[in-house]
């Protein structure tokens, strides 16, 4: 009696931690489904962008950026020159406050 009552246990013990361990795979596998549908996806920088050198498809790897957004940060630094500090990126129509905290520490600026 008692060995039967254990190997439910461990059965019940075994069945517990398997959905422990494939519960958070299915909650990614949610979050991808859900870009997959918007047709969007969340580029994540690795390495510092200098945002005065960097072309359309490198500012596009910027959190929020995307090409439309990198090709309006090209254009603004051709028209004004080049920016004096991160903060400036602000100064781009359609990058504000958001797109900036999720990017600040990933920018960088050179003045040369």
């Amino acid at each position: 009696m008692k060995s039967n009552k254990l190997i439910q246990l461990i059965t019940i013990l075994m069945f517990a931690t398997v959905l422990l361990i494939v519960n958070p795979a299915s909650a990614g596998t949610k979050a991808e489904s859900s870009a997959q549908k918007t047709g969007t996806v969340e580029a994540v920088s690795i390495a510092p962008v200098d945002i005065n050198k960097a072309d359309v498809d490198t500012l596009a790897t910027l959190n929020g950026v995307g090409k439309d957004r990198a090709q309006k940060i090209i254009e603004y630094r051709e028209k004004n020159g080049p920016f004096k500090k991160p903060e400036d990126i602000m100064l781009v129509t359609g990058i504000g406050p958001k797109i900036f905290e999720k990017n600040k520490d990933f920018i960088k600026v050179s003045i040369n």
